[in-house]
């Protein structure tokens, strides 16, 4: 299929969202975005986004701190045809859910604030850094031809001290999907700061996340017996922790598996267990999956699920794609960049971070309808072994499909400028 005529149509799918003057200016910055080759200020993607220099660089701030559209208009123009065309229709959409520090330069950002660091602090020292705390989440999609599943974002909002807990805006952010999806069954994959997203009772919705290594476990209350007395118990008794579980179970409790984790299946052995987290979610049952390494190589893992019913090894499985997210958070701010906008104020920083990660999702998109299958990344002498394509190859795809559309008019119809033109189209696709 045309890479152009895919990428139009994936942006023509937001025409609701927009004015008809805003929405020629959103299409210029999501393709000026995507081909900008240094940093990306809004300034800095004008000289792509309007090479004609048509309109003012007023408007193009403007756009982002006062245009008349709503981020979640946006992604839901792009969730429901990313979900129809990515997502089986019979299966439960896995939800991924993480918050992410998006850093930012400036005294007066709007949400901004001083945030814990993740990739720069360690278990023994913590790094704090200013930005803005953006909380992702994303949507679990497999393809036959991209070794790894994808972890697509579908829906953002900013975390400010002084307002909602991050668990209560993941929980926002779910129930608008909910809103957006009202046939669909989910499966909510978070890690152990989200844990209590279990006691909220999310629409049609089983939530999977870690326990932690001290919690207070308690079996299943005891039914109540003919004639009893006093109000009925909310649980049962006292469980050791989760590591004392573990070690008195005998070896026949556990169960022998192999679980996928990211491109690849590894062994591991299963003891599950009925129990109530009540500190954490209440008189809900979990299904308490212990996950250990045969070889011993690994700590003992500990997740639990809301579904009693649910295969342990699916538990298993659908924690270990949670990782999936932490490539996105790479991904999108590495080529994407949605750090740098300098627009500051009112809605400008959660509509400048908003766009760096629906574009993540676009750029996917396009990929997948337009070049499928194919081989897109060149040939490296020192990388023979590669066999599924990256973020980076699937931008520089879509870059090259572009950069070609504004380039080869231009041209002249010659061999000598033919061969020049496909070496700067070569270049400018891999770089920014």
């Amino acid at each position: 299929m045309d890479g152009i005529l895919v990428w139009q149509a994936l942006l023509a799918a937001t025409t609701a969202t927009f004015t008809q003057p805003a929405y020629r200016l959103f299409r210029q910055i999501a393709t000026g975005w995507v081909l900008c080759t240094t940093r990306r200020t809004v300034t800095g993607m004008i000289p792509t986004a309007d090479p004609d220099r048509s309109r003012p660089h007023d408007a193009f701030h403007y756009f982002f701190r006062d245009g008349a559209w709503k981020v979640k208009h946006l992604w839901r123009s792009q969730a429901v045809p990313l979900v129809e065309a990515l997502c089986p229709p019979e299966a439960p959409l896995t939800l991924l859910v993480d918050d992410t520090l998006v850093h930012k330069t400036g005294r007066n950002v709007e949400d901004a604030g001083v945030f814990r660091d993740p990739v720069r602090s360690t278990v023994r020292k913590l790094v704090y850094a200013f930005g803005l705390n953006a909380i992702v989440v994303c949507v679990r999609a497999r393809m036959p031809f991209i070794r790894q599943p994808l972890a697509l974002p579908v829906n953002l909002c900013l975390f400010t001290k002084g307002g909602p807990s991050h668990v209560e805006l993941a929980a926002n952010l779910v129930r608008e999907l909910a809103d957006w999806f009202p046939q669909r069954q989910f499966k909510l994959v978070g890690d152990g700061a989200y844990a209590s997203l279990a006691k909220l009772a999310l629409p049609r919705t089983v939530v999977t996340s870690r326990l932690r290594r001290d919690a207070a476990l308690f079996e299943l209350p005891l039914p109540r017996q003919p004639g009893q007395r006093g109000r009925p118990r909310k649980k049962g008794a006292r469980l050791p922790a989760p590591p004392d579980l573990a070690s008195a179970a005998g070896p026949d409790a556990w169960r022998r598996t192999t679980v996928p984790v990211r491109h690849r299946t590894v062994e591991r052995l299963l003891l599950t267990r009925i129990v109530l987290w009540y500190d954490v979610t209440g008189e809900l049952p979990l299904l308490l999956t212990i996950v250990r390494d045969p070889n011993n190589h690994e700590r003992d893992d500990f997740f639990f699920t809301t579904d009693p019913q649910a295969d342990p090894a699916a538990v298993a499985a659908d924690y270990n794609d949670r990782w999936l997210i932490e490539v996105t958070f790479r991904d999108a701010k590495q080529f994407l960049t949605p750090q740098h906008p300098q627009s500051w104020r009112r809605s400008g920083p959660i509509r400048t971070t908003t766009l760096g990660f629906w574009l993540h999702s676009a750029v996917w998109l396009w990929f997948i309808r337009a070049c499928g299958d194919q081989q897109v990344w060149p040939d490296r002498p020192w990388y023979t072994h590669k066999c599924s394509p990256s973020f980076a190859d699937a931008l520089a795809a879509l870059r090259t499909t572009l950069w070609r559309e504004r380039l080869s008019p231009i041209s002249a119809a010659t061999p000598e400028f033919a061969k020049l033109t496909a070496a700067l189209i070569e270049t400018l696709a891999r770089a920014g």
